[in-house]
């Protein structure tokens, strides 16, 4: 391993290609909790004000998302030019308010490893000649060759504890950090936004310095209605940061516990004076359906209802790299002391993890991205006597939710599966763990690594305190030492994963905002473990 390794940054060739393409979606400015018309704007049109953004994309395909402020038909044209002199025209969805006048477009049939123009143009579905003005974004199509390789960012935790979008020093200005880095993608590990969060207009930090928040009224209560959920989802846009960022990265995203409310699970009764609906189940099913709404992901269909959805998924960036989206929410079972010794359902459920193993085993990746919305091994508590993510303290054998990770990796172990490690966020530090059998009371598993980074908005925390079950060894740490850090006091976290086309080699960069890299470490492939 290397300590503070030089980053990567983008080819002037692949910034070059960004500069144009932009400028129309960097000028849609959205000032303070309201909108501000651009100049350009024709009235009675429809105008598409929050920006667009791509998700789920692949060698040939991709997902395109759109928000209108009135009923419209969507239309997305791709060119290989910023200049769009030569189009390919993808006819979307009759968007309305059935899904808050969003709509997502699939695209098919693109050239792999290539740049992708794109511009969504809204017609007035009763008279189609009225549009409104374009909105352009721009992406890269995974590659299908090996050599060209593949690079990636990822993070969590978006506007959480009440730390919101501050003017004052910027906005979420992490993305802009992020997009300079111009990646192929960008791996959201959960808690993209904080349905539960409240934001006030101001904060008083300890150091008597005053943080100021943009402020809407759906973030001045926890979220209960389907509407207050789309709230959330909206408030992020209302950055100029995240807007140019989903302009030029595309997203795989998954969720956590925030994006329905803290430390959820499935059949869960609250004993919360701040809702008035009790039962989690609704209050789920109705941010499943905001999300989709506002994510372009390839297994929730952003029309309709929620049946039959489902948030795991294997997104496949070429021949090098498969990223295992994980779901550690929707089939939990409820958070206890986590000491019992038989558990089948625990935090995948049964199916999900038949799937998972099916589709490692299937895998001709090189390297296969475990895609977690908790960590393994640090122990996350809820309340003072229950766990909310694996660990639970008990250095021993593996108990409760740990028996079903002890399957999967005994399973990966003597299926001689190559290439897995295992990305997260969710406890607001950044670190690098270790797990290896010799250190472990579960013995039968190949060694492996765990990365985390985060928050990318939100209030820093200490670190968790490890459980020995799996033998991690914390070989990097960065983390405040109170609760509750503000973005003011403490830098935001994100990791990046750069796969050398030639070599194979995997190298994880833990990043701080402001351009530092904390930790650098170096993978080989075709390795059961490392």
């Amino acid at each position: 391993m290397s300590q503070s390794a030089p980053g990567s940054s983008p080819s002037p060739a692949r910034r070059s290609v960004l500069r144009g393409s932009l400028a129309a979606s960097a000028a849609l400015t959205l000032g303070g909790a309201g909108l501000a018309a651009p100049a350009f704007a024709l009235s009675g049109r429809p105008r598409a004000a929050w920006g667009v953004q791509t998700g789920d994309v692949t060698a040939s395909s991709g997902l395109v998302w759109v928000r209108s402020d009135r009923p419209a038909r969507m239309l997305v044209e791709t060119s290989a030019s910023e200049s769009f002199r030569r189009v390919r025209r993808h006819h979307g969805p009759l968007i309305g308010a059935g899904t808050d006048f969003t709509g997502t477009a699939p695209l098919r049939g693109l050239p792999a490893g290539e740049q992708i123009h794109y511009r969504v143009t809204l017609a007035d579905p009763d008279d189609p000649r009225r549009t409104g003005e374009p909105v352009v974004g721009t992406f890269r199509t995974a590659p299908d060759r090996r050599r060209d390789g593949v690079r990636f960012l990822w993070s969590g935790d978006v506007a959480g504890q009440g730390w919101g979008i501050n003017p004052d020093i910027g906005g979420l200005r992490a993305y802009e950090e992020m997009r300079g880095l111009d990646p192929d993608f960008f791996l959201c590990s959960g808690d993209s936004i904080y349905a539960d969060g409240v934001i006030q207009p101001s904060v008083t930090l300890p150091d008597g310095r005053i943080w100021r928040n943009v402020t809407t009224p759906e973030k001045s209560k926890v979220a209960e209605t389907l509407d207050e959920y789309r709230g959330n989802f909206r408030y992020n846009l209302l950055d100029h940061n995240v807007r140019a960022f989903n302009a030029q990265v595309p997203s795989v995203v998954q969720w956590d516990d925030h994006e329905v409310r803290n430390n959820w699970y499935p059949g869960q009764i609250l004993d919360d004076a701040r809702y008035t609906e009790k039962d989690v189940d609704v209050l789920a099913a109705r941010a499943l359906r905001a999300f989709g709404e506002y994510t372009p992901v390839s297994t929730l269909h952003a029309r309709g209802g929620g049946h039959g959805r489902r948030m795991h998924r294997v997104v496949r960036y070429g021949p090098l790299l498969d990223v295992f989206v994980l779901d550690m929410r929707s089939y939990r079972n409820a958070n206890s002391p986590g000491r019992q010794g038989d558990d089948t359902t625990g935090i995948l459920g049964a199916e999900q993890l038949a799937w998972l193993k099916r589709e490692l085993a299937a895998s001709t990746a090189v390297w296969k991205v475990l895609a977690a919305d908790m960590p393994l091994g640090l122990v996350v508590p809820d309340g003072a006597a229950n766990i909310e993510a694996i660990a639970q303290g008990d250095p021993g054998a593996p108990l409760g939710r740990e028996l079903q990770i002890a399957e999967l990796l005994r399973f990966v172990k003597h299926r001689r599966i190559t290439g897995t490690l295992w990305l997260t966020a969710d406890v607001h530090h950044t670190s690098a763990q270790h797990y290896a059998p010799e250190r472990a009371a579960f013995k039968d598993f190949a060694p492996f690594w765990e990365f985390v980074s985060g928050p990318l908005a939100a209030g820093g925390f200490p670190a968790n305190a490890l459980d020995a079950t799996f033998g991690p060894e914390r070989v990097f740490v960065r983390a405040p030492e109170r609760g509750n850090v503000s973005p003011m006091e403490s830098p935001q976290y994100f990791g990046e994963v750069d796969i050398d086309g030639h070599s194979g080699e995997l190298t994880v960069r833990l990043r701080a905002e402001g351009g530092t890299v904390l930790f650098s470490k170096v993978l080989r492939p075709g390795r059961v473990g490392q």
